[in-house]
């Protein structure tokens, strides 16, 4: 352990909060901040990263484990000259919560029609709104992993109709599991609201799309706090503009931040957050990170190791 060092490079989260609970935890290991400019055999034990310099990490000697900032590693492994080690993703009981936490507020401002009266209001005009009763809605998430199913079991008590997809069937007593490409439209078919918390593979990619959403009900909303990647843009205000989609939050874009030109910032029937459903909080964090450098000290593989072929 004595002359380990750890590179963090990320553009948008706070170094200083990261190496404080690193030093709190293992002050033995050096902490280097980078853009990841590195030279060529630069060497580092550790990296703890959000979207690095394509080929940065690759430029690297003793590299013994990559730690991805998020619970996403798409933005690690499209890196094509990514090396061969372990990469590690984030599963943390706080960013959960906090993504839960915002799965059910979109939900719920969906449902009671939130965004509607808010518009109303902005234009001094009355208008009440009759929301179906709870029991009466059909809730869908894309993507049953720790997120996905949280965020089941946090809207439950509210009455939903609750169904997910994911690539294979899960037996969760809260949900109706659909699985495979197979019954991608019949999950559709059955969702008022779709919420999308996939992990962004080749497969997951463009996965909300005009096929997709023509397969949702008429006036469905979407929720997507997984990726931006995950959309095809285009086809969604398409689908919003012909009135078969009712209204979306979203707080993940193809391009972040969101270009000012962008159709969604007026768009009426389009909430936006800036990518901050939930953020990763160093001080638990890096206490698993440390649990993996240990484990991987001692020859075995780190916490939430990502399988590479999968893409979580």
């Amino acid at each position: 352990m004595s002359g380990e060092n750890l590179v963090f490079i990320s553009p948008s989260d706070p170094p200083r909060a990261w190496e404080a609970a690193f030093r709190g935890l293992a002050p033995e290991i050096g902490f280097t901040v980078s853009r990841g400019d590195f030279a060529e055999g630069t060497h580092a034990d550790w990296a703890v990263v959000w979207k690095p310099p394509p080929g940065a990490l690759a430029r690297l000697s003793g590299l013994k484990c990559v730690f991805s900032l998020g619970a996403g590693v798409d933005h690690v492994l499209g890196d094509p000259q990514f090396p061969a080690v372990p990469l590690a993703r984030v599963v943390d009981p706080y960013l959960t919560a906090g993504m839960s936490e915002y799965v059910v507020l979109h939900v719920l401002a969906h449902h009671r029609g939130l965004f509607r009266n808010l518009a109303r209001q902005a234009e001094g005009h009355w208008s009440p709104f009759a929301a179906k009763r709870a029991d009466d809605t059909r809730v869908g998430i894309l993507g049953l992993g720790e997120m996905g199913l949280d965020a089941a079991r946090k809207l439950k008590p509210f009455g939903y109709q609750i169904a997910g997809w994911s690539q294979t069937r899960k037996d969760e007593p809260v949900v109706e599991s659909f699985a495979g490409t197979g019954e991608l439209g019949a999950f559709l078919a059955r969702t008022d609201i779709l919420v999308c918390l996939l992990p962004l593979t080749p497969a997951t990619r463009g996965i909300i799309n005009s096929s997709t959403l023509a397969l949702l009900p008429e006036s469905a909303s979407v929720i997507n706090a997984a990726r931006g990647g995950h959309v095809i843009e285009s086809d969604l205000i398409a689908a919003l503009d012909d009135g078969h989609i009712a209204g979306v939050t979203l707080d993940v874009f193809q391009t972040e931040p969101l270009p000012p030109d962008s159709p969604f910032w007026s768009h009426p029937k389009v909430a936006i957050t800036p990518h901050m459903a939930s953020l990763t909080d160093p001080r638990s964090t890096a206490i698993t990170m440390v649990e993996s450098m240990a484990r991987i000290r001692a020859g075995g593989r780190p916490l939430y190791e990502v399988e590479l072929t999968r893409g979580y």
